[in-house]
């Protein structure tokens, strides 16, 4: 049974926008920090964005500063991306996943759990 599962991928024309959502158990989500990840065809994964546990400290990576929005719903064990102004490198696709500490959100072999995946692609 997985353990994160991502939705709202798709299809989206740059300059628009798009609100990933990642859903998992109650138990992840009361413990663990939160964090999303992208891959592109050909590239390695990169770090997008990270939350604390309680919400308070978020992180970006330096290309989706501004326009990226990291943010979590602990009731509804549930952490989004909101996308805005999403350019055609942004193309890729995207991981949710759990890290026992925000400490090391930008080291991805520290994550415990990791979503499938979710598909983003930005028309130019």
């Amino acid at each position: 049974q997985a353990q994160l599962v991502e939705s709202g991928g798709g299809l989206v024309q740059a300059g628009g926008s798009l609100r990933l959502s990642c859903a998992g158990s109650a138990r992840i989500f009361s413990a663990y920090a939160m964090g999303w990840f992208r891959q592109a065809p050909g590239k390695e994964r990169e770090f997008v964005a990270a939350i604390s546990w309680s919400g308070v400290r978020t992180y970006y990576g330096d290309s989706v500063k501004g326009r990226f929005t990291i943010s979590r719903d602990n009731a509804k064990n549930t952490v989004y991306l909101r996308m805005n102004s999403l350019k055609a490198e942004d193309t890729a696709v995207y991981y949710c996943a759990a890290n026992p500490t925000i400490s090391t959100y930008s080291r991805e072999d520290l994550y415990d759990y990791w979503g499938e995946g979710t598909q983003v692609t930005v028309s130019s």
